[in-house]
């Protein structure tokens, strides 16, 4: 029973309810529970959850929760991908977990492959269901084989989910555009997927650009910024992996080995560096790792975003522009152009804001569910 007045974001479909706005209750994780008000009125449905989140709510109407919901949100999930996915894309999210109104399962789709991510105790008791379900919707659109995530850090695994094992790495296309990662070793579920947009802005930006990605990953911008002619491209990530996956991202490309510089580096120093020795490019990209993980972080997180994108600024040629990205749930859009602001002030630069956006359509957010809304991309140029 609910103790704090959430009806209204329930029925707007916040699909959390946190445990402390919950009377007390002692159930399995994976447990489908009914909802009720202080009255004893319905207000939802969904799963008992073991953390924080202590109900996953899967509807505000008074319907079964089960297998034959299940597979209908997967295959809405999949007819939406059907119209946004773009050409020449065989890499896209199909199951976006809130925003498809089905929390803690995501699924990427990597060519013939799938890799299905699973969030909390409730959908790990979910597995084989869940795993049945998108199977009969992926086979019919030619997946061969998925790979299912579950738990996080020290307790993370991966394992064959059904099918044929994808290969390691492998290589899929984006706008035309190869990369080349792992959906066995790599970060979520092998690619950031979510920023699709953001790597063809930054194709149709670089002609005769020289070109910084920082926190480079498997180089998905760099080859990006090869592909739309950059005159010369500095690649940094401080793991060697993942240095060594953007090498075969541009050689995948077929590339100019000569116009990639690659750096194993961290970026505060490597930025530091660049100022030092008087360094400038005319497009720069910033897309950190989450640096707020929860709320307390906040704070900290946002110093750094602000000394992040003022050692950009510093380093822009004049008409350059710089890509600032944050992935950062518990960072909102205003808090994070805020600490653009900041960056600028220390800088002692006036910014133009160029462009705004998110996470395209396959990732698709829920209007009243904010911390959704975790991905923002803000492109900046020096007034």
């Amino acid at each position: 029973m609910l103790r704090k007045p959430l009806r209204a974001a329930i029925a707007a479909g916040h699909p959390w309810i946190f445990r402390d706005a919950l009377e007390p209750f002692d159930l399995p994780a994976g447990r489908v529970v009914t909802v009720v008000d202080a009255k004893g009125a319905f207000v939802g449905r969904g799963w008992v959850d073991d953390g924080p989140i202590g109900v996953r709510v899967w509807t505000a109407d008074d319907e079964a929760v089960g297998e034959p919901l299940l597979v209908r949100r997967i295959e809405a999930a999949a007819a939406l991908r059907g119209r946004v996915v773009p050409e020449e894309t065989n890499a896209y999210r199909l199951l976006h977990g809130e925003g498809d109104r089905t929390p803690g399962i995501v699924c990427d789709v990597y060519g013939e492959f799938a890799s299905v991510q699973l969030d909390g105790a409730a959908a790990v008791g979910w597995k084989g269901p869940i795993l049945a379900a998108l199977e009969g919707v992926l086979r019919p659109l030619g997946i061969v084989g998925a790979l299912v995530r579950t738990g996080r850090r020290a307790d993370k695994r991966v394992e064959q989910a059904w099918g044929d094992a994808p290969p390691d790495p492998i290589a899929v296309r984006e706008h035309g555009v190869a990369l080349v990662g792992s959906v066995w070793h790599g970060q979520k579920t092998g690619l950031f997927l979510d920023h699709r947009t953001a790597r063809r802005r930054v194709r149709e930006l670089a002609s005769g650009a020289r070109v910084l990605d920082l926190y480079a990953y498997i180089g998905g911008f760099s080859a990006n910024a090869g592909r739309g002619g950059a005159l010369s491209v500095d690649t940094v990530d401080v793991a060697p992996e993942a240095i060594a996956a953007a090498r075969r991202t541009w050689a995948a490309n077929d590339l100019d080995a000569s116009l990639q510089r690659t750096h194993v580096a961290d970026v505060p120093e490597f930025l530091a560096d660049a100022a030092g020795r008087k360094l400038r490019w005319d497009l720069i990209i910033a897309d950190p790792p989450s640096f707020a993980p929860n709320e307390a972080s906040k704070p900290a997180a946002l110093r750094s975003y602000a000394l992040l994108h003022a050692a950009c600024l510093r380093l822009l040629a004049p008409g350059g522009v710089l890509l600032a990205a944050s992935c950062s749930s518990h960072v909102r859009a205003g808090e994070f152009e805020a600490a653009l602001a900041q960056g600028a002030g220390k800088a002692r630069v006036v910014l133009q804001v160029l462009e705004r956006w998110g996470a395209p359509a396959d990732h698709p957010r829920l209007l009243g569910f904010v911390e959704g809304d975790y991905l923002k991309n803000v492109l900046v140029r020096i007034g």
